[in-house]
């Protein structure tokens, strides 16, 4: 597997995870608005960089 996309996937799920945690943050009024909106800003960056490795990462087979 190449390592581009691996590192992809990685970013990707951890800009879910941001994503969640500031909206279940947001939801339950828990920490500072600031916070929560740093942590939805980082969410987004990882995930929308994640998408973008995956998404232009060729995979090609070594013979």
């Amino acid at each position: 597997m190449n390592l581009k996309r691996t590192f992809g996937t990685i970013l990707t799920i951890l800009g879910i995870v941001g994503l969640i945690y500031a909206a279940v943050g947001f939801v339950q009024q828990s920490g500072s608005p600031r916070e929560l909106i740093v942590y939805g800003i980082l969410g987004l960056i990882f995930f929308f960089t994640g998408i973008g490795l995956v998404k232009n990462t060729r995979d090609v087979a070594k013979m």
